[in-house]
């Protein structure tokens, strides 16, 4: 197991890695609205899910990847009602094919942001 690390997404908030990479597979950890710098992007969904897709490439930047060797993402919500502006943002940044996704409303997300994605990645 070998973990990646970049200066170039938000720091880990807690003890776990930005992401893990075990054989062929990367792991990363779910990614929230905040710079690399630690300082939190409000404004709407759409606005954070920019930010949070941003931090995913900058992490899989770090093992060598990019958004298309993406093979599952989960994207959690803190309110349904703003999964398809998300998801105008989610088709704007990946391409066919498109990876397998599962998209949750969970009651509440760290630092009290809208959204959080997390990736799995093949090499």
């Amino acid at each position: 197991m070998d973990i990646i690390s970049t200066d170039q997404a938000p720091a880990a908030i807690g003890p776990y890695s930005q992401a893990v990479r075990v054989g062929d597979f990367v792991y990363a950890s779910g990614q929230i609205p905040l710079t690399a710098a630690g300082e939190f992007v409000g404004g709407d969904a759409a606005r954070q899910a920019t930010q949070c897709l941003d931090n995913v490439e900058a992490v899989l930047a770090a093992a060598g990847l990019t958004l298309a060797d993406v093979v599952k993402t989960t994207v959690f919500l803190t309110d349904m009602a703003d999964f398809g502006a998300v998801n105008e943002v989610y088709g704007q940044r990946f391409r066919e094919p498109y990876p397998a996704r599962s998209a949750v409303a969970v009651a509440a997300l760290p630092k009290g942001v809208a959204v959080e994605i997390e990736v799995i990645a093949h090499a």
